[in-house]
């Protein structure tokens, strides 16, 4: 009888262990089908919206009228956004496709520009058309490209999770027909890259490349890297290890890691290759409790920047999460705050250490510049604010715009009601150039 109920159990047991199993394949198929449908998705609509891209590019350059060309530039812009989200949404992390992204996003940044202007003023000059007509060709290409791989999806019905695997193992598959297509896609938009160097795309690139060309200073070794690090950080590291990276890339610098045996402590650093200059610093360890205020915390803050030779520098923004207190620091020139050149740091409040520090931002903008001095008074400026604002502050300040352009602006800071406003005037021409909305302190919830 015993035994009878052990085999009756047994069988309970493996009928419920197969209905389990059952059910985790179902979900798991599940799970799959509704990933390969948005792919799916998300690939034949980047194909027509390339479509519709082509088409419209191809009609900008036949309008001549102000009142219809902008709202047609505005529509190309409109669908290159679009078109860069689908290629987001796709599984393409670890097949290079940034000269189509590229590319795309140039699309967008130049008729956005352009849009937004007064086309009766400033109409198209020659070299925007000409630029117009290198999208419309590339954007042929491009539209070719993927159309074929569409008629090979379809035709051949395969799987863009295939495609995940594919790209993840890094195992060639038995069809990598959509890996292949993308593939060409990004090699005929490299090559386009390099044959047209045209100078209203390249200035779409971002400053920060561009900017760690003002470094200073010679090129250091991977041992004089190591040094650099043991004098920044605070703690005793000893293991040391530092490995080189960015070859091809617009700057070159040394990745550092160390260990400080003692307290346990894990440390990573960037520095640059020329002129030895701290990328960022991370300090990885457990916060214990508060026992330093956030305004000490600010003061240790810029004690290390002067420590570390960085100079004129004005605190910008201070707040505190948990037991960690993060800065924001901008330079200061003839006292106006220049903006673009920000480092960012954050400082543990158990002991006051410098656990997190950025300066790529700085490293990328700081220069030596030319400040215009302001066209408009700042009462002139301070007409331009909403009546509403009651103005708490207010200074010279350097932004860069949407164009990626230095701007001089008169910077309010201000309340309307309960909210704080930063509210940024252009010194030449009067123009609101920014509005940002603070922060506010986040209300604390109380358990029931």
């Amino acid at each position: 009888m015993i035994r009878g109920i052990l085999i009756g159990l047994l069988t309970v047991a493996v009928v419920g262990t197969g209905y389990w199993g059952y059910k985790e394949h179902q979900e798991k198929d599940a799970v799959l089908i509704q990933a390969e449908n948005n792919y799916q998705r998300a690939f034949h609509d980047l194909t027509y919206k390339i479509d519709q891209l082509h088409d419209q590019i191809g009609a900008t350059l036949a309008m001549n009228s102000k009142d219809s060309l902008s709202p047609a530039l505005v529509d190309v812009w409109r669908l290159s956004s679009e078109a860069q989200s689908n290629v987001g949404q796709l599984p393409l992390t670890l097949l290079p496709f940034n000269k189509t992204e590229e590319f795309l996003a140039g699309i967008s940044d130049f008729t956005y520009r352009t849009a937004v202007r007064d086309l009766d003023n400033e109409p198209l000059s020659d070299d925007e058309y000409k630029s117009l007509k290198s999208m419309y060709k590339q954007s042929a290409n491009i539209q070719e490209e993927l159309r074929n791989v569409q008629h090979l999806v379809i035709e051949n019905n395969l799987r863009w999770m295939d495609v995940e695997l594919a790209l993840a193992s890094g195992q060639k598959q038995m069809d990598n027909t959509i890996i292949d297509g993308f593939k060409t896609v990004e090699e005929n938009v490299g090559a386009y890259s390099e044959a047209n160097s045209d100078p209203t795309l390249t200035m779409m690139k971002t400053s920060a490349a561009k900017g760690f060309n003002h470094l200073e200073g010679k090129e250091i070794t991977s041992k004089e890297a190591k040094q650099i690090a043991k004098q920044f950080v605070e703690n005793g590291v000893k293991d040391i290890n530092v490995t080189k990276n960015g070859d091809g890339s617009s700057y070159e610098f040394y990745s550092v890691s160390m260990h400080d045996k003692k307290n346990n402590i894990d440390l990573n650093m960037d520095i640059t290759k020329k002129g030895g200059h701290p990328i960022y610093l991370v300090q990885n360890r457990d916060i214990k409790e508060n026992k330093i205020s956030l305004n000490d915390a600010t003061n240790k803050a810029r004690n290390f920047l002067e420590k570390h030779g960085f100079k004129d520098l004005d605190l910008f923004e201070s707040a505190q999460y948990d037991n960690v207190g993060v800065f924001s620091f901008v330079s200061i020139y003839n006292g106006v705050r220049i903006y673009p050149d920000a480092i960012r740091m954050k400082v543990a409040l158990d002991n006051g250490e410098v656990i997190g520090f950025s300066a790529r931002d700085y490293l990328a903008a700081h220069k030596k510049r030319e400040i215009p001095k302001p066209k408009i008074t700042r009462d002139d400026a301070a007409k331009k604010l909403n009546p509403s604002l009651e103005v708490q502050e207010d200074r010279l300040a350097l932004i860069m715009n949407e164009f990626g352009e230095e701007i001089l602006c008169y910077e309010f800071l201000g309340t309307i009601d309960e909210d704080s406003y930063r509210i940024f005037i252009n010194a030449e021409n009067g123009s609101e150039e920014k509005v940002e909305k603070l922060k506010n302190p986040e209300p604390i919830f109380q358990e029931v």
